[in-house]
């Protein structure tokens, strides 16, 4: 599994603004798709909200493959 780790600027940043921050998704409508097919798990659960606030302690693993650690 790869892993990276992001640091956020601010107290959160959207779920989709991350996956084109760390070149996940290439586009918005690639991060939709990724998001909406129920690829994303949020500290455990699956995260279906394209705009939830992403915080520094999160932990989300995407479609089993990548796991991101927030700072």
């Amino acid at each position: 599994m790869q892993e990276i780790t992001f640091k956020i600027e601010g107290p959160h940043i959207e779920l989709l603004a991350l996956l084109k921050a760390t070149s996940i998704a290439q586009t918005g409508g690639h991060a939709k798709f990724i998001v909406d097919d129920g690829d994303v798990i949020r500290n455990g659960e699956r995260e279906y909200r394209r705009r939830a606030k992403i915080i520094p302690t999160d932990v989300l693993e995407i479609g089993g493959e990548i796991k991101i650690t927030l700072t």
